[in-house]
């Protein structure tokens, strides 16, 4: 197992909802990336997924766009995203990483090269605009390196469709949370409808992502979902109120899942 099979056993064992908090890599520059990630663990975040930048990242919202420009402004790349796990993993070898990317910026460096060079490092990939019937090669290539490629779904994917991406699925389930982008609105009725819906066709841990914003949403969500994803809202917090004030927030929604059991 790698990291990230290990941590979803322990979540399973603990009976609870796992924390996964999304960050942009480089933003607003490489040592502050470097200084925050390599505590996120410590701090609380059971998973980090990490967004490599690229410069029309048509999913996400205001607050993820601003930030992988920013990460762009300040140069970094591919490869200076390998290195900053690489910096990551002298300080921290236990949390699972996953990346969290489009199809551009990993085909023009080279997926195979990628995925060479963060063997042991990250656990996973997560291609945000990669359809299901073009997944098969990365799916190859990963799993020939104890990787998972992370399938996501979104709340009009009818369930035929939720039954052919489930047939190959690995890791974890990413689901969409609300149409749109990314720091979107929730819908809490609807969602927990929806998660009713998806977990008795998945046999893999349901992760639930884009508009949770706030302890609230997270206590709402705990043990409903297998992993909640935050992002907007810490992205925000550490471009505004650096290090300390979002490893604090971290900590925050850490606590409220190991209080919701």
């Amino acid at each position: 197992m790698n990291r990230l099979d290990q941590k979803l056993r322990e979540l399973k064992q603990e009976k609870r909802s796992g924390l996964v908090c999304y960050f942009t890599a480089g933003d607003p520059g490489f040592v502050e990336s470097s200084n925050l990630f390599s505590q996120l663990g410590q701090a609380g975040a059971d998973i980090i997924e990490i967004g490599i930048p690229f410069s029309d990242p048509v999913a996400d919202g205001e607050i993820i766009q601003a930030a992988h420009i920013r990460a762009l402004s300040a140069g970094q790349t591919v490869n200076k995203t390998i290195e900053l796990v690489k910096e990551i993993r002298l300080k921290d070898n236990k949390t699972p990483i996953v990346f969290m990317t489009y199809l551009n910026p990993i085909l023009q460096y080279g997926f195979e090269k990628l995925v060479c060079e963060t063997e042991n490092l990250i656990e996973g990939i997560l291609i945000l605009d990669a359809p299901l019937e073009y997944q098969d090669h990365f799916k190859l290539i990963l799993n020939a390196k104890n990787m998972h490629l992370i399938s996501m779904t979104a709340p009009t994917t009818p369930v035929e469709r939720l039954e052919q991406i489930s047939a190959s699925a690995t890791g974890f389930l990413y689901h969409v949370a609300e149409n749109g982008l990314t720091g979107g609105n929730l819908n809490l009725p609807n969602l927990e409808k929806k998660i009713a819906e998806i977990k008795p066709i998945f046999n893999i841990p349901i992760a639930i992502g884009f508009g949770i914003k706030n302890e609230s949403h997270v206590k709402a969500l705990a043990n409903k979902a297998d992993l909640i994803v935050v992002g907007s809202a810490l992205v925000d917090t550490f471009f505004k109120k650096g290090v300390n004030a979002t490893l604090e927030k971290v900590r925050a929604f850490s606590q409220v899942l190991k209080q919701t059991k």
